[in-house]
C-alpha cells in the first residue's frame, strides 16, 4: 500500500567491502552494528539493512549465520527499537546457494531479504552471480520463512526479470524494489535512468533508490522529488561531502532533513510494514 504521505527511509550501514580504514565509522563487529543500528533508528530510519564482515578479516564481506543471529539478538536487545531488519543474501563472493540462504531459515527476526534479480558483471573486478537456480531456491527460503523479498535492480533488464516473476508468481504484490544506480558496469545514476525505471514499474510497487558514492545525495533528490523511497548508509556511500566522511547518523539524519523539506514525513518502522504487507512485530 503506497502512502503519499510518508517516506521510507532505510540504511545500509555496512555492506560487505566499505573499508573502515577509510572511514572509521563503518561498523564491523557484531556490537558496532547493533550500536549503529540503534543509533539510526533512533535518528529516523525504518529499515536497516545488514551485512556482516570476517572477524578475523574485517575488510571482507562473509554470510556466516551465527554472526547474523548474534547481531540481531543484540539489536532486539534493544526494547524498544522496532526497526525492520532487512538482511543481505550476497554477503560474500563464495555464491555457494547454501551459504547464501541459510540465515533466512535460522533467524525468524529477519523480515526482508535482497533479492539481486539477475547476473551481471561488476566492473572488471568480478560476476556478481544470481542464477535462475538460486533465485528459484532463494525464493522457496523466503515463502517458506515469511521473508518479505527487496528486490535489488540494478538495471532495465533486471526490472524486466522481476516483471517475469510478478507474473508467474515467484514474487508477490506489491514489490519492494530498491534501485542501486551508479554501480560499476550498470545503470549510471542519474535522473533520466531512475524516471525511465520508475516508469515501467509494474503497478502498485513501491520502490526506494540509492546512488553510489558522489551520486548519493542527487539521486535522493530526484527519488524524493519523483515521490519515491530513500536508501542511504556507509555501503553506498562513505562521505558527508567532499572530504568529510560520514556516519551512517549523520546521512539518516540528512535524509529525515530533506524528506521534511518535501513536505513528507519519516515513515516509522510499524507504519513501513503495513506498507510492506509485513506481519506487525511481535516481542
Amino acid at each position: 500500500m503506497i502512502d503519499k504521505e510518508k517516506t521510507i527511509i532505510s540504511c545500509a550501514v555496512t555492506g560487505a567491502v566499505a573499508p573502515k580504514s577509510v572511514n572509521p565509522h563503518v561498523p564491523v563487529t557484531p556490537e558496532e552494528i547493533a550500536a549503529c543500528v540503534y543509533d539510526v533508528w533512533k535518528a529516523g530510519a525504518a529499515i536497516v539493512h545488514l551485512h556482516m564482515r570476517k572477524q578475523d578479516d574485517i575488510e571482507i564481506g562473509t554470510m556466516d549465520a551465527e554472526l547474523f543471529k548474534e547481531t540481531i539478538r543484540l539489536i532486539r536487545n534493544y526494547k524498544d527499537c522496532d526497526i525492520i531488519i532487512n538482511c543481505t543474501s550476497s554477503g560474500d563472493l563464495s555464491y555457494e546457494d547454501e551459504i547464501r540462504y541459510k540465515p533466512f531459515t535460522m533467524i525468524p527476526e529477519i523480515e526482508i531479504g535482497s533479492y539481486d534479480i539477475g547476473t551481471f558483471n561488476w566492473n572488471d573486478m568480478f560476476v556478481f552471480y544470481n542464477t535462475p537456480e538460486f533465485l528459484h531456491k532463494l525464493h522457496a527460503v523466503y515463502d517458506e520463512y515469511d521473508v518479505k523479498p527487496e528486490v535489488e535492480i540494478f538495471s532495465y533488464n533486471m526490472l524486466k526479470n522481476a516483471e517475469m516473476y510478478l507474473n508467474n508468481g515467484r514474487l508477490k504484490e506489491p514489490l519492494f524494489c530498491q534501485f542501486m544506480l551508479g554501480v560499476g558496469g550498470m545503470m549510471e545514476a542519474n535522473v533520466e535512468n531512475l524516471f525511465y525505471l520508475v516508469n515501467h514499474l509494474p503497478k502498485g510497487s513501491i520502490w526506494s533508490c540509492s546512488g553510489i558514492g558522489t551520486a548519493h545525495v542527487p539521486m535522493m533528490y530526484a527519488a524524493l522529488a519523483m515521490g519515491g523511497n530513500i536508501r542511504v548508509g556507509l555501503e553506498d556511500n562513505l562521505y558527508y561531502s567532499r572530504g568529510v566522511v560520514a556516519s551512517n547518523t549523520m546521512l539518516v539524519e540528512r535524509a529525515v532533513r530533506l524528506v521534511k523539506e518535501f513536505g513528507k514525513r519519516p515513515a516509522t518502522p510499524a507504519e513501513t510494514r503495513k506498507m510492506l504487507g509485513i506481519k506487525p512485530l511481535v516481542r
